[in-house]
């Protein structure tokens, strides 16, 4: 037997520097040979090429091929399967007390711990941001959600290359990455399917993505579905389709591959559902079984009673928490409510608590995958429940269109019975339950998601499994911890260090801290290691310091999305709470030590100036509406000349609050023409102009709740066309906002139809939509990949059957007058008058 046999499988052990400490570099195989193997330091990646170590004669004669070693994790690395839920509070699944059954939750903390103590940014991309990176969310740009994104560092929706996120490192390191689910850390503005990509999953260290762009999507026609790069449409002729159950059906087959292929090589899956955001998109099995529970009978009020006790036994928060106060002031008891109100609030929670159990059930589908392929024992589960608390942003009587409930539009309970109870849920809505239920998912602690200075809204139930290493089987932990922390625990875990140069730019550090101690039994009661948290939201902040909680009082309620305009957060009252002896933030101590607020005040505006918190802004809606550096930038006139579809929301130019016109050049073929010149949005609040059984019609959608019509007489004969529709606006548009003034916004106008140049068609109309489109539609030329404007005129893909010449569209913004001005200054002087 030869040497270099002889030492095949055997592991060559060198050190390399890690930061102060050492580190083992594995080594597998003979150097050299194609089965090599290598871990490397991390500390700058990607790895630098590797030495060259044969020899290189004029010829192969004498000549030795050397091949580099393929890069591994450090041997005994886990498998890590990251899952995060969304927009269910603390009080949601039954792992945390509630009544909504997750045994998936159940199971991964009855194989390993319940962590009762940890904290998100109240906010989904904030959220998301601060996971992927192990940054504070203004650190990594994500202060708000993408589509509020400002021009300022933290808040420009950029996660900058100092940044790297976990998916870079650990693909860099050896590990096969991958995203399913939501992605809503791509900016906007930058959505579009022709790049830039560095913002997108792929771009940012995940080999597969397979998800959603944006903060949410309808689960049965996901019309802003990507594969990698590419936007995907398995929906169309799928009526069964719902993206709960194909992205779970995805990740599987991605898992079984490359345990296939690679067996030996470990895997990072980052799996992160639209469940259970708006809309709730369950099947109806799933409704069927969860209402026949009849979980909610009794109301919100006792749920809150029955989730405390539960909570109390099973030992989530300590034996003499208290259970915050009802907000009487602001939500009705549901001894107050009608026949007619329990009625529809009880069918809009089953939906909830429909859609909470079915995806649950699918990210158990994925973790007995796991346990299938034989990996479960070394595979490091971590399951977040809830990037913050539970949405209240559904208004106080719950809304069949969450489109309409941002465009400040409500849908009155008997509305709600009459249209929408039977399809609740279905694709034919876009629901959302009201208020009372969301605050009382967060027991028990008060207010929701939005609000970052109180805990309903950013504490989160989570479970951590990894069987060859955590003994406790079923333990409880109680340190405080926070979404930034995760990122170093799976490094640690991994005995990865973090990076300092990743292609070639220098790294800010992390600024988590690992949590990997408390893995051991003997530090169940060990002090935390994280020491300090900020907190802060739409101008709501916080500050946590060694068991003290310092918040300002919540001045807007999440549900009133139009205020905070004008308001100043650096002004705003603070609450003082001891969280030591206080679990639920229930004793104000503000007004007894004033000396311990003081000096938690001052904290927070040190932290706030080290991580791009500052300026504070207050509003919420208005952000949606303000200039971003998208495609459409700077532009008024856009031109297409054959079809294209796909350009998502953040992408295409708006014509809201503007006047605008669109002309088509088509011809018409032998036979009449049909089908969609140009459309956004969809079934949900959009626009469409199309040719209707050879009619041309231009249609509006407002928010599914009413639509314009504007419609020619007379089939068109075959030939070129021109169509054209002209709008012009009544109001002052956004730049009204510049005056926290919104007397420009949605506004009405009146459009005009015409066909080579004839007037056909004329109509006023009195509102028009103020704030945004359905933001999970497209832009669509020359088809519809989404929804339909109207389902009564057509289905989707509605393909134009003649040929598309030239669409033009100009948009002319309004612009403000000196005496406009005039007028908006002194309205703006008496607001803060008033204030």
């Amino acid at each position: 037997m030869t040497l270099s046999i002889r030492v095949l499988a055997v592991v060559v052990a060198t050190t390399v520097s890690m930061g102060g400490s050492a580190l083992a570099q594995q080594i597998t195989g003979v150097p050299g040979s194609p089965s090599a193997t290598t871990t490397i330091s991390g500390e700058q990646i990607p790895a630098p090429p590797q030495k060259f170590g044969g020899t290189i004669e004029r010829t192969t004669v004498g000549s030795k091929p050397y091949w580099p070693a393929r890069i591994v994790p450090p041997k005994g690395a886990p498998n890590i399967l990251l899952i995060m839920t969304d927009d269910s509070g603390y009080g949601v699944p039954s792992t945390f007390g509630g009544v909504i059954p997750t045994p998936a939750l159940d199971r991964i903390a009855a194989n390993g711990l319940r962590y009762t103590n940890f904290h998100s940014t109240a906010l989904c991309s904030p959220t998301r941001a601060a996971l992927i990176t192990g940054r504070n969310h203004h650190s990594a740009g994500f202060g708000v959600i993408a589509e509020q994104a400002t021009g300022y560092p933290g808040y420009d929706s950029v996660i900058t290359k100092d940044k790297a996120t976990i998916g870079t490192i650990l693909r860099d390191n050896g590990y096969r990455t991958s995203w399913f689910g939501k992605n809503h850390n791509t900016p906007a503005f930058q959505a579009a399917s022709t790049g830039p990509f560095d913002q997108w999953p792929t771009g940012m260290g995940f080999e597969y993505f397979y998800g959603f762009m944006g903060g949410d999507t309808n689960q049965w026609q996901p019309d802003n579905l990507a594969r990698n790069t590419t936007y995907i449409y398995p929906f169309q002729g799928n009526p069964g389709f719902n993206l709960i159950t194909a992205m779970a059906d995805e990740a599987i087959d991605y898992m079984n591959q490359i345990n296939t292929l690679t067996p030996d090589q470990p895997f990072f899956v980052y799996y992160v559902p639209g469940g259970t955001h708006a809309p709730h998109h369950p099947t109806k099995e799933w409704v069927d079984k969860i209402s026949a529970m009849h979980l909610f009978d009794q109301g919100w009020n006792k749920l809150r009673e029955t989730i405390f006790e539960n909570q109390k036994k099973l030992g989530v928060i300590p034996a003499n928490a208290k259970l915050t106060p009802w907000p009487k002031d602001l939500l009705k008891e549901w001894d107050q409510l009608t026949a007619d109100e329990k009625k529809m609030f009880v069918r809009q929670v089953d939906v909830f608590a429909a859609y909470v159990a079915y995806t649950d059930n699918e990210i158990g589908r994925v973790i007995q995958a796991v346990e299938d392929m034989g990996k479960l024992d070394n595979t490091l589960i971590i399951y977040i429940n809830g990037d913050n608390g539970t949405s209240a942003e559904g208004t106080l009587i719950g809304t069949p269109n969450e489109v309409a409930m941002f465009n400040g539009v409500q849908v009155p309970v008997e509305d709600q019975l009459k249209y929408f109870y039977d399809i609740w849920g279905t694709d034919r809505t876009y629901n959302h339950m009201a208020v009372p239920w969301a605050w009382a998912f967060d027991t028990p602690f008060s207010w929701t998601k939005q609000v970052a200075s109180h805990l309903g809204g950013v504490k989160q139930g989570m479970a951590i499994s990894w069987p060859k290493v955590i003994a406790d089987k079923g333990g409880i932990r109680h340190q405080f911890h926070h979404i930034i922390d995760i990122v170093p625990t799976i490094l640690e875990a991994a005995k990865i260090q973090p990076p300092t140069m990743v292609e070639g730019i220098k790294q800010s550090p992390i600024e988590g801290v690992s949590m990997l101690y408390t893995f051991d039994r003997r530090n169940q009661a060990a002090p935390s290691t994280h020491h300090t948290q900020y907190f802060e939201m739409m101008g709501d902040h916080a500050i946590y310091h060694d068991g003290w909680w310092a918040a300002t009082k919540v001045m807007r309620p999440p549900w009133d999305i139009s205020g905070g305009v004008g308001a100043d957060p650096a002004t705003y009252p603070w609450e003082l709470y001891d969280l030591r002896s206080d679990w639920t933030q229930s004793d104000d101590l503000a007004a007894k030590n004033p000396g311990k607020l003081k000096e938690l005040q001052a904290i927070f505006w040190q932290e706030a100036k080290k991580y791009q918190v500052l300026p504070l802004d207050s509003t919420v809606v208005t952000r949606l509406i303000t200039p971003k550096p998208s495609i459409t930038a700077g532009r008024n006139v856009f031109t297409w000349t054959r079809p294209l579809t796909g350009t998502p929301n953040g992408d295409a130019p708006s014509i809201l609050n503007a006047s605008y016109n669109f002309t088509a050049n088509i011809e018409v073929p032998q036979g009449g023409g049909d089908g969609m010149l140009i459309t956004q949005g969809g079934r949900f609040a959009g626009y469409g102009f199309y040719l209707l059984k050879g009619k041309p019609v231009f249609n509006w959608n407002l928010v599914g709740l009413k639509w314009v019509r504007w419609e020619g007489s007379d089939v068109l004969s075959p030939g070129k066309h021109v169509l054209e529709f002209d709008f012009k606006y009544d109001g002052l548009g956004m730049g009204t906002l510049a005056f926290n003034n919104m007397s420009g916004i949605g506004r009405g106008g009146t459009g005009v139809l015409k066909v080579d140049g004839k007037v056909v068609a004329t109509q006023t109309m009195e509102h028009t939509i103020p704030f945004i489109l359905a933001w999970d539609e497209n832009l669509d030329v020359g088809s519809d990949t989404g929804t339909p404007v109207d389902d009564k005129d057509y289905q989707v893909p509605f393909k134009f059957t003649g040929k598309i010449d030239r669409i033009t569209l100009t948009i002319d913004r309004p612009q403000l007058s000196p005496a406009d001005i005039q007028k908006l200054q002194q309205a703006s002087r008496n607001n803060k008058t008033s204030e």
